[in-house]
């Protein structure tokens, strides 16, 4: 016999926990050299962004930094409020400090705001206000409307490396921040991994090496190779090449995109590497993180791909998935929400949607009656690899595998993360096992006739028969009238499931209620002592807290202090 709890769970977080950030510090050790201004000016292109600015019109800009910029931001706050004002032809004051006196560049800044205070405004036009985004909503890769949002703002700077997605509502200033390449050791390594130079091969960087790649390919040139192909960056992750041009040989279809080889520079994320893997012939990577001589190593995708196969043929008899909305930036996310939402209702599954801001393992573990996680953010964060979470997670495109029969699904090595590619294509009615489209037609006890004879349905993983893998397949529980329960029915939003029948919230099958009531131990605060949930005449009883302030509290009529 169990006993029942004298008292509330304890819901507090450890002392010893409350400072911890869970994420993997990325900003550089203070040792490291401060750059010049020169360099600043150089790296983060303080020119190109003040005459942008002004080419725009725009009046309040927002300045985005990665965490591992975040040292170098008053600095380019300054440099490029100075270059907007020296455009504007207003006369600067010159504290000239010194860069390593903290306190001489915070007078300097004061100095400087306080004289364009006073200035006139030069004709009807206001001088711009610069913002910085010292933390982001979601990924650093993404712009942050939101934040961007919250002081006003008519355009966003975003710098360092970005997955270049299509934004929602502001315009973009993109700043690489372009990084030191050194390209003999690369020349070497691409030398002795492509011996044959008439060998059709895509040279590509990441982002921040950007600006390196038509010097290597003058080298490489020189060196005999006539097969190379340079991509120009495009703002277009659906590209056969995401965010890259094509060889112009494929645009025009007189080539495949197999033909060629890639050679990458600076480890690509994982969503890089899976989309490409069925799109080249082979893929080698020039690793930047080592200034020891290396080569370039081939990579190799197929135990990934397998891992998320695994993955999704998991989920294939889940029940119950949780939409996870990982940006609220990126171009056409709400019809992908409402195509994901209509994808799993017409597998007979429910879905629940979330927004967590940045997804760790503690947030989602939070819901355990979620088999299953689909992420709707940027082509680069949606593919999340961690064997910390509770349940697994999945992109739009491998939920659209997961949902399929397993006659019909079938894998081709094919993977995309971009979600818009799901917009572009028709939308086919999603077909299940035989007798499924039966179900809905005629009058309720048809359907359950037709679920009972629809084939079933096993774990793969476990060889399991499931019953329960499509709780909303019948619809008649949710279509058939309330029962009458007189006056008192109306305003009861919970009420007890039948035999066979899932738990209904005003008059909706909820799984997510039938968990509630059938396993879950603890139902909120004061649910520990015996509860009836669906019954009026029983419940908590209400009673008098504590008023007052945090320094002391009145409890009850005697007026005790506490």
């Amino acid at each position: 016999m169990t006993s029942q709890p004298s008292a509330p769970p304890i819901l507090s977080t450890p002392d010893a926990h409350i400072f911890e950030d869970p994420s993997p510090a990325l900003v550089p050790p203070a040792s490291q050299p401060r750059p010049s201004d020169q360099d600043l000016d150089d790296v983060y292109e303080i020119s190109r962004t003040a005459r942008e600015i002004r080419a725009g019109g725009w009046q309040r800009v927002a300045l985005q930094f990665p965490d591992a910029m975040l040292r170098d931001a008053p600095r380019v706050f300054e440099r490029l409020e100075r270059c907007l004002r020296e455009e504007s032809r207003v006369p600067v004051v010159d504290v000239a400090p010194s860069i390593d006196d903290d306190a001489a560049v915070e007078r300097r800044r004061r100095s400087e705001r306080d004289d364009i205070a006073q200035e006139p405004q030069l004709g009807a036009r206001g001088r711009e206000r610069l913002f910085i985004l010292a933390d982001t909503s979601y990924g650093a890769c993404c712009v942050d409307e939101i934040a961007a949002e919250h002081v006003d703002a008519d355009v966003v700077v975003h710098y360092g490396r970005s997955c270049l997605s299509p934004t929602a509502r502001l315009p973009v200033i993109y700043v690489f921040t372009s990084r030191p390449l050194p390209l003999d050791p690369i020349v070497r390594s691409f030398e002795g991994t492509f011996s044959d130079k008439d060998t059709k091969v895509i040279l590509m960087a990441d982002i921040t090496y950007s600006s390196h790649m038509g010097a290597l390919l003058i080298q490489l040139g020189q060196l005999g190779y006539t097969n190379l192909f340079v991509p120009s960056i495009v703002h277009d992750p659906s590209s056969p090449l995401p965010n890259r041009t094509v060889p112009p040989s494929v645009s025009s279809g007189e080539e495949n995109l197999t033909s060629y080889h890639l050679f990458h520079i600076s480890d690509p994320p994982a969503s890089l590497l899976l989309t490409l893997s069925s799109r080249l012939e082979s893929m080698y990577i020039y690793p930047t993180n080592s200034e020891a001589p290396i080569t370039a190593l081939q990579a190799q995708t197929s135990r990934l791909l397998m891992r998320r196969y695994a993955l999704l043929t998991s989920l294939s008899t889940c029940p119950i998935f949780g939409i996870l909305i990982n940006t609220l930036s990126v171009k056409n996310y709400l019809p992908v929400i409402t195509r994901i939402q209509a994808q799993i209702a017409a597998a007979g599954k429910k879905s629940y949607t979330f927004v967590v801001g940045k997804i760790n393992a503690a947030k989602v573990a939070n819901f355990s009656e979620i088999g299953g996680w689909v992420v709707v953010g940027c082509w680069e964060s949606s593919l999340i690899e961690s064997r910390d979470f509770y349940r697994p997670i999945i992109t739009p495109f491998e939920l659209g595998l997961a949902l399929k029969s397993d006659e019909e699904r079938l894998w081709t090595g094919e993977w995309t993360g971009d979600f818009n590619s799901l917009i572009d294509e028709e939308r086919k009615p999603i077909t299940h096992e035989k007798g499924q489209e039966e179900e809905h037609e005629g009058d309720g006890e048809g359907g359950l006739d037709d679920e009972e004879s629809a084939p079933p349905e096993y774990d793969l993983r476990t060889g399991r028969y499931v019953s329960h893998s499509r709780p909303m397949r019948s619809s008649a529980a949710a279509s058939l009238p309330m029962p009458d329960r007189g006056k008192g029915s109306s305003s009861q939003a919970m009420i007890r499931r039948a035999n066979g029948d899932l738990t209904q919230i005003n008059g909706t099958a909820s799984p997510g209620a039938e968990y509630l009531q059938s396993q879950r131990t603890w139902k909120g605060l004061g649910s520990d002592f015996e509860i009836k949930y669906g019954d009026e005449d029983q419940g908590t009883a209400v009673e008098e807290g504590r008023r007052g302030v945090a320094r002391g509290y009145t409890v009850g009529e005697d007026s005790e202090r506490r």
